[in-house]
């Protein structure tokens, strides 16, 4: 597959593993290694579980080797191998590392030119970087001997990897189907028709698979190439056949017949308020008096005026349009004249984080900003916080509101994606939090001030709600089976 391989690493027991189904994962990240949002925390979810719910599956994953890996994990990466990898008329050096963290082994592809850089994405080369990706998985391959069964990969920075599957290993993997998910299909892979070949090193009859709307779109040629294609939840997979699919409905709706809706899940064990060290005070169900602590933990850290009964509302969120960041703009005003609180964790288009940090210098004791991504600091405030607030636009499945449930945070969402897929109305009966239907700032702020009377005049009644949200099952188990059986279809 690659040439002039330097090293390889033969996995030991061999036979026994032979007997498993081998699934390999690819993706551009994976917490905790690196991670910008929900891609990474499901790429390494997902794998723990589907081992955790069947023996008889060995999954693994592959992302690059950024610097901020090597910074942190460098201790514990063993070299694979050293190979190369041919991409058009480029000769690139291709190291593979390798390291095991909960069970599931992890591959590393370093390539320091590629790689060694600040941040994961917003490069210009971007699409020659991922494309040099796609093609080392083949490498890695090799140099492991894991000849996998399926190869799963995860949005377009991974979607070559089964385009060159289909167009340039097909005889070499014969055995090997691939399945494609879609995490957020805002995000495409477009590029210029002329670099095909230089850039991609696909020939001229590929053209078709990967052509859409006059460009190159990668997203469109991994469906085409795919055997499966899933999203992150079962009404985003509808969605995007009509309104969500960013002008790419109408390749969705071709291949439609491979398409399936797979909701997502979270990581129990991490996102428990009962076991995570970085909150003030453990606290459960049966303890809500303790999460009090928490609270007044968040508003110190936040330089918010310390009052244990004014509602505290939180946004945990990447600062793009889609997120309904431009509702949530429009209502900060009446939200302080609730005489309530807000903090406020992301990081995102400037617009917003220059509002968001102009709100705080307008309302002091407030208002707490960080224009970050930080997970130690998101726990505190899902801890902290009374309510979460999602007022997206579009959402393939979302986990803010799963977390904010385990951690008895009452999260206020629009009815899309996996939104609509997770969270009940509880004015509708029985539910674990808010959900309002229409794109209408008046309709939220509406939401929001019914939320806001609950917890201020009903206190038994929003207790009763959060055991409600608290109670609800986000675990990966039945997820996982759901790709179990789509693998041994």
């Amino acid at each position: 597959m690659s040439d002039n391989v330097k090293a390889k690493k033969t996995p030991a027991k061999r036979k026994s593993a032979e007997k498993k189904l081998k699934v390999l994962f690819v993706a551009s990240e994976a917490a905790p290694f690196v991670s910008t949002g929900g891609l990474g925390q499901v790429v390494s979810a997902l794998p723990e579980a589907l081992q955790n719910v069947d023996a008889g599956v060995d999954v693994r994953v592959v992302i690059p080797l950024y610097a901020s890996v090597r910074q942190k994990y460098d201790a514990v990466l063993e070299l694979v191998g050293e190979t190369s990898v041919n991409l058009s008329w480029r000769n690139l050096y291709c190291g593979v590392y390798q390291t095991k963290l909960d069970g599931v082994t992890y591959y590393f592809v370093d390539n320091e030119y590629y790689f060694l850089r600040e941040g994961c994405y917003g490069y210009f080369d971007d699409g020659e970087r991922f494309a040099y990706f796609a093609k080392s998985v083949f490498s890695v391959i090799e140099l492991t001997g894991f000849i996998p069964d399926v190869i799963h990969s995860h949005d377009w920075q991974s979607a070559l990897t089964v385009i060159y599957h289909k167009a340039l290993f097909a005889e070499r993997l014969a055995g090997t189907k691939s399945v494609f998910t879609i995490h957020n299909m805002e995000y495409q892979g477009q590029y210029p028709s002329a670099i095909l070949g230089d850039v991609f090193d696909l020939p001229i009859e590929q053209y078709n698979v990967v052509a859409y709307d006059g460009c190159i779109n990668l997203m469109k040629g991994a469906m085409v190439c795919a055997d499966a294609i899933t999203t992150v939840s079962p009404s985003y997979a509808e969605e995007i056949k009509r309104d969500c699919g960013f002008k790419l409905e109408k390749a969705v709706n071709q291949y439609a017949h491979k398409l399936i809706g797979i909701v997502n899940g979270i990581n129990t064990r991490v996102n428990d308020p009962q076991t995570d060290s970085s909150l003030k005070k453990k606290y459960s169900a049966e303890t809500l008096e303790d999460k009090a602590a928490n609270k007044a933990e968040a508003q110190k850290l936040f330089g918010l005026k310390k009052a244990p009964r004014k509602m505290l509302f939180c946004v945990v969120s990447r600062l793009v349009s889609f997120k309904g960041i431009d509702l949530l703009a429009h209502i900060m005003e009446d939200i302080f004249r609730m005489d309530a609180q807000f903090l406020l964790l992301g990081t995102g288009d400037s617009r917003y984080e220059h509002f968001f940090s102009e709100m705080a210098v307008r309302h002091p004791g407030q208002i707490g900003v960080s224009i970050a991504y930080n997970p130690e600091i998101a726990s505190k405030i899902y801890a902290g916080a009374d309510c979460t607030l999602m007022p997206s636009l579009s959402e393939p499945c979302g986990l803010a509101q799963m977390i904010s449930c385990r951690y008895g945070t009452i999260p206020i969402v629009r009815e899309t994606g996996g939104l609509r897929d997770t969270i009940k109305d509880c004015r509708l009966g029985e539910g674990n939090g808010f959900v309002f239907r229409e794109y209408d700032a008046g309709v939220f702020l509406d939401t929001v001030a019914q939320a806001h009377d609950l917890y201020t005049n009903k206190e038994d009644d929003w207790k009763n709600l959060m055991r409600q949200a608290m109670a609800s099952d986000f675990s990966w188990e039945s997820s996982a089976k759901e790709y179990l059986k789509l693998y041994r279809s």
